[in-house]
């Protein structure tokens, strides 16, 4: 606890650039050291400017405390650059971050060949359903799918990542605790994985901790995937990162005259790998990671791109994030979506639908699920005592069951059945 709090000093203090505090840390023997330096003690570090050694002489660990105890409160664990859980693929970065906020629990990234999933926000029901299809694959062949789970092509990457039970890591550009960013999504993901941020619960939000994100989604992979991007897109801004920090990068190709994609087409042209599925990204890791293999088994239920896009378009975008634009170009303002109310089309007189028809098309699994939800307001964990399976195959069912309209989720994760019997009114 009493070095803890010295990290987590050094890693939110105002005014040094991420590079600054890992070289402090490195230099000095640890972010202790640093915080009982004398400004006489930085002479002759170059790397320093004079306004960051003015930053450093703010001494006050009381808000290190108060993220301490918010993170002890909230159940979010802290991972240090000190800490045998932090990825050696992000501590060989040029900057890498002296401590992770983590929801969930890290998957074993230098173990699995993470591949980044990257597109626009604005995506086209293709775009959307190939980000989806990629990420189960991904996750089917043995592989961990990193996300930066904005909306759009992030979102959808990381919902397939968890139809498929995972593993996933999404990357906030934003403090762990942001009410805009921890979306369901993101607590699903947490569920079969990780959610991460380098800031700290009550961090403010700021335009430029986005393109900061980039650096961390991209080392915790191998390999890096665009899904339809425009010619101006952030995405285009990550393949870049990915590419300076020696990751392959791949592109889902599309329609020659998809202005959508006209981005991701250029990659393409200039050199990055076509993905039509997701082997053509892991083949070429095959022999670093034998845990490999090409996917097996039942592909992605097809049919949900319409149900998904009109999902993804309720979800809140987070403060400050943004497709690349020109300079000094003002933001587009947010729009509350309010969901029309459905009209009763039933004629009188004409009974409901059958239960049958309603359960139609579901796999066994989805319906032993359904069959465990014997009472509105079921919890989670009796669903997985009740059915016997696996944890991140149920809550992975369960996404898929909620995007079908068969399962409602409700706070504290408990769930309830959004069927109707027949004749009931």
């Amino acid at each position: 606890m009493s070095e803890l709090r010295y990290w987590i000093w050094l890693a939110g203090l105002e005014g040094l650039r991420p590079r600054v505090r890992y070289l402090l840390a490195r230099r000095m023997g640890g972010p202790r050291e640093v915080y009982f330096s004398r400004r006489e003690d930085f002479a002759g570090l170059d790397f320093i400017s004079e306004a960051e050694l003015a930053a450093l002489e703010q001494k006050d660990l009381s808000r290190a405390r108060r993220i301490i105890d918010d993170c002890d409160r909230e159940g979010i664990g802290i991972v240090t650059l000190n800490d045998a859980l932090y990825p050696c693929r992000l501590s060989e970065i040029y900057d890498p971050p002296l401590a992770l906020y983590v929801r969930g629990k890290l998957p074993p990234v230098d173990e699995l060949a993470g591949v980044a999933v990257a597109g626009t926000r604005g995506a086209t029901p293709y775009g959307l359903r190939m980000a989806q299809v990629m990420g189960y694959g991904i996750c089917k062949c043995g592989a961990m799918v990193v996300s930066g789970l904005t909306r759009g092509i992030d979102a959808a990457a990381a919902t397939g990542a968890v139809m498929a039970g995972g593993p996933c890591i999404g990357v906030l550009g934003s403090a762990i605790d942001g009410q805009d960013t921890y979306t369901d999504l993101a607590r699903d993901v947490a569920a079969v994985g990780a959610v991460i941020s380098e800031y700290a619960p009550g961090t403010p939000p700021r335009r430029s901790h986005f393109r900061e994100r980039n650096r961390i989604t991209s080392c915790l992979a191998v390999a890096a995937l665009v899904v339809e991007a425009p010619e101006r897109s952030g995405a285009l801004l990550f393949a870049d990162e990915a590419l300076s920090q020696g990751r392959e990068v791949f592109a889902v190709p599309a329609n020659a005259d998809a202005q959508n994609a006209a981005g991701s087409n250029r990659m393409l042209m200039e050199g990055a790998g076509p993905a039509l599925r997701a082997w053509d990204v892991l083949a070429s890791f095959e022999s670093r990671f034998p845990n490999l293999h090409e996917q097996s088994g039942r592909p992605l239920p097809a049919g949900q791109a319409e149900e998904y896009a009109e999902r993804n378009a309720r979800q809140p975008e987070p403060a400050g994030d943004g497709e690349a634009g020109p300079p000094g170009s003002a933001k587009k303002p947010r729009v509350r979506r309010v969901k029309k109310k459905k009209p009763v089309d039933k004629p009188p007189g004409e009974e409901y639908i059958d239960l049958v028809s309603q359960l139609e098309g579901l796999s066994e699994t989805q319906l032993a699920l359904v069959s465990a939800i014997d009472a509105p307001h079921t919890h989670v964990d009796d669903i997985i005592e009740r059915t016997g399976l696996a944890a991140a195959q149920v809550l992975g069912e369960l996404t898929l069951l909620q995007i079908k309209g068969v399962v409602l989720q409700e706070p504290g994760k408990r769930f309830s059945l959004n069927i109707t019997t027949k004749g009931q009114k």
